[in-house]
């Protein structure tokens, strides 16, 4: 759980390294709703282009995790004042979830 919440913090200060390291290379990224993106290539150039969303604050209000499989949902306060409310799962590369293969996340504007 320690390792998701550190996980969040770094995707709201936009810390790229720290979150392409924790991803594993055939990483896939399902934005419900949205788009699917595969391979850490790819990942890292999404992340990229979310670089300019500054976050102003983060709330999680919930974090698990069990085995493999892990889940977080909160909000998430942009600068630009808007406000959207998430949920993510993921699944680990193993039960010690130190590397991300896959998230699901979904997201609310609020």
């Amino acid at each position: 759980m320690e390792f998701l919440k550190k996980f969040k913090i770094a995707f709201a200060k936009g810390d790229l390294a720290f979150i392409t390291d924790s991803v594993t290379d055939d990483v896939f990224w399902n934005i419900i709703g949205d788009k699917k993106i595969e391979g850490k290539e790819m990942f890292s150039v999404e992340l990229e282009k979310m670089k300019s969303e500054k976050v102003s604050e983060l709330v999680l209000e919930q974090v698990l995790s069990h085995g493999k499989e892990g889940a977080v949902n909160g909000i998430m306060k942009r600068q630009d004042g808007k406000n959207y409310a998430f949920s993510e799962f993921y699944v680990f590369q193993g039960a010690k979830g130190t590397k991300i293969k896959s998230m699901s996340p979904y997201v609310i504007r609020v």
